[in-house]
C-alpha cells in the first residue's frame, strides 16, 4: 500500500507539512530551521505537521505542533543521522492519510523530500523545496565519483520537479546552479531565535555561569566536527600563537571529533582548548555564544550557517574563510572578519584581534545589527509567499489565527 491509494479521504485539518530527514534530537542548522518553522507556523496559523524519520528515544509529545515520524535506519558513517522510507511504514501511512495539507515544504531532497513530492502530486497541492546544504560534499567523502554524479543528478531532478525552489542566501544560488539546476530560484532568509536585546549583565552572568574570568579572551566554534568545516585551520593557527592567552571551545560532534582532539594534543593545546560535545540545551549554548569574544567558522562546506547569525545575536563576530559560499554576508572589518584559508594568515589575524578587544566588540555589535533577523519575522514572510503560490493555483489560502 502506498501514499496514492491511501489519500482517498482526509479528516484532520491541516495547513502546512514540513518534511526533513533531520529533526531534534539530531541537531544541525537544518534541524534548528525546522524547529523554528514549525513553532512559528503553529503559532501563527495552526495545523502544522513535521514529517521526519524516527529518532530512537525522541519524545515529541510536549511540542505545540505535531510530528509524524516513520521507520528509520542509521545513515552509514554519519552518526547520529537517520533515514528511512515513509511508504514502508504502515503506521505512518495510516496517520498521514488522514491529513489534508494545503501545501508541503521539503527541506531535504532525499527520503522525506520524496514523500513530500508524492503527497503534493497525489493531493494536487504545491511543493516548496529549500536547497540547504552542499550535498555533493557529503557523498564525495564516502562514494566513488561516478556514484556522486548520479546522486547529484537525482538531487537536481528533485528540485526541477518542485513548484517553488528556495535557497537561504544569495550566494547559494551559485551552488545550486553549479549542481546543474537551471530553473527559477528565490532567496528566503533564515532567522535566529536569539534576537533579544541582551543587557550587559547577561554577558557577565554567562561568563560567571561557565567559569570564565573577566577579561579572558574566548574563541568559539559550534558545528559538526567534520573536516569539511575546516577545524584543522583553526587548530593549526592556534598552535602558531603559543604566547597569546585565550580559551577555545569546540561545541558539537562528528566523525572527525577524535582526530581533532588528537591534533589538539599533538600541537600542545590541551590547556587552552576544550571540547564540549553536542549541546542540545539552547540556554547553555546561548551562554557560550554570550561568553565568546570571537566566533571561528572558516568552513568551506556550509551554504548559510545559522550559527554565524546566532553568534552575531550575542555580539560575537565571526571569522570566516575568504571566498567561501557562507562568508558572503560578511563585510570584512565591519560586521565580521575574512581570512585566507591558511594557518599563518589566521594566526596573524587572531593575534591582532586578541590584542584589540575593543575593535572586536565594535564589530560584534555591528554584526548583531546587520546579520540577525527573527524567526517570527522570517516565518511571517514564508507564509505570505505560500499564499502567493496557493493563490496562483486557485487554492484556499492559509489564514492566520
Amino acid at each position: 500500500m502506498d501514499l496514492e491509494t491511501l489519500f482517498a479521504s482526509s479528516s484532520r485539518p491541516a495547513n502546512v507539512g514540513l518534511f526533513c530527514d533531520c529533526f531534534p534530537p539530531v541537531m544541525d542548522g537544518v534541524s534548528v530551521c525546522m524547529q523554528n518553522y514549525a513553532y512559528w507556523m503553529q503559532k501563527k496559523v495552526g495545523g502544522t505537521f513535521v514529517v521526519t524519520p524516527n529518532v530512537p528515544g525522541a519524545d515529541y509529545a510536549s511540542l505545540p505542533y505535531k510530528v509524524l515520524d516513520y521507520f528509520s535506519v542509521p545513515v552509514p558513517f554519519r552518526h547520529p543521522y537517520v533515514t528511512g522510507i515513509a511508504e514502508i511504514d504502515p503506521s505512518f501511512l495510516a496517520r498521514v492519510s488522514k491529513i489534508e495539507f494545503k501545501i508541503v515544504h521539503a527541506h531535504c531532497p532525499f527520503t522525506s523530500g520524496l514523500a513530500a513530492m508524492r503527497i503534493a502530486r497525489n493531493r494536487r497541492i504545491p511543493l516548496v523545496a529549500t536547497f540547504h546544504s552542499k550535498y555533493r560534499d557529503d557523498f564525495a567523502r564516502v562514494l566513488p565519483e561516478a556514484a556522486v554524479k548520479a546522486v547529484v543528478k537525482l538531487i537536481v531532478e528533485f528540485y526541477e520537479r518542485a513548484d517553488l525552489v528556495w535557497v537561504p542566501q544569495e550566494s547559494v544560488i551559485d551552488v545550486i546552479r553549479e549542481y546543474g539546476y537551471k530553473g527559477e530560484v528565490e532567496v528566503m532568509d533564515n532567522g535566529s531565535d536569539l534576537v533579544a536585546d541582551y543587557p550587559e549583565k547577561f554577558f557577565v552572568d554567562a561568563r560567571n555561569r561557565l567559569g570564565i574570568a573577566p577579561g579572558e579572551f574566548v574563541l568559539l566554534f559550534v558545528g559538526q566536527h567534520i573536516w569539511e568545516k575546516n577545524p584543522r585551520l583553526i587548530i593549526e593557527a592556534l598552535a602558531k600563537i603559543p604566547d597569546v592567552q585565550f580559551r577555545m571551545f569546540f561545541a558539537g560532534n562528528g566523525y572527525a571529533a577524535s582526530a581533532m582532539k588528537e591534533l589538539v594534543s599533538e600541537r600542545g593545546l590541551d590547556s587552552k582548548v576544550t571540547f564540549l560535545g553536542t549541546i542540545t540545551d539552547r540556554a547553555r549554548l546561548t551562554d557560550y555564544y554570550a561568553a565568546s569574544d570571537l566566533f571561528l567558522f572558516p568552513s568551506l562546506y556550509d551554504n548559510a550557517p545559522l550559527v554565524v547569525r546566532e553568534a552575531a545575536a550575542l555580539h560575537s563576530p565571526s571569522v570566516m574563510a575568504r571566498g567561501a559560499t557562507a562568508s558572503t554576508i560578511i563585510d570584512d572589518g565591519r560586521n565580521g572578519f575574512l581570512v585566507d584559508n591558511d594557518p599563518d594568515c589566521l594566526a596573524r589575524l587572531l593575534r591582532e584581534l586578541i590584542a584589540d578587544p575593543d575593535r572586536v566588540r565594535r564589530v560584534g555589535l555591528q554584526a548583531s545589527k546587520t546579520l540577525v533577523r527573527s524567526w517570527e519575522d522570517c516565518v511571517g514572510e514564508v507564509l505570505d509567499r505560500y499564499n502567493v503560490l496557493l493563490k496562483s493555483w486557485g487554492l484556499p489560502l492559509i489564514e492566520k489565527m
